[in-house]
């Protein structure tokens, strides 16, 4: 578990150093096209359930939420550069939030199916 809290922090990390090296290059426009992308990927896990299982997707989602209220406050300071890293990383939360709640559905897939195997070979009726 720690080992995959570390990999968690060097990909968020990396993230933040792709997003600095493209805001800086960029230009100061109000980042409304990259809040669009993370509110939709919040939606996006709020509809398959990452809101309420498992609890690191819920996490996940929350810290997204959070980052785009952040982005929008910082848009409205007019510090664009600053919303957009901030919305990339509230971006990459989303999608770690679906990634997170969609594994966890796969896990009680496999397990419903084990569960039915098991069920088959020692002859017992579904």
């Amino acid at each position: 578990m720690l080992r995959r809290a570390t990999e968690i922090r060097f990909a968020r990390a990396g993230i933040l150093a792709c997003a600095s090296l493209l805001v800086a290059c960029g230009s100061s426009l109000a980042p409304s096209e990259r809040l669009v992308t993370a509110e939709a990927a919040i939606r996006g896990a709020q509809e398959i359930g990452a809101n309420t299982s498992p609890p690191r997707a819920a996490l996940h989602l929350q810290l997204a939420q959070e980052q785009v209220d952040k982005a929008k406050r910082y848009i409205g300071e007019g510090l664009h550069q600053r919303a957009e890293l901030v919305l990339r990383q509230a971006q990459a939360d989303a999608e770690l939030a679906i990634a997170l709640a969609r594994n966890e559905e796969m896990k009680q897939r496999v397990e419903a199916a084990r569960s039915k195997v098991d069920r088959l070979k020692s002859g017992k009726a579904l």
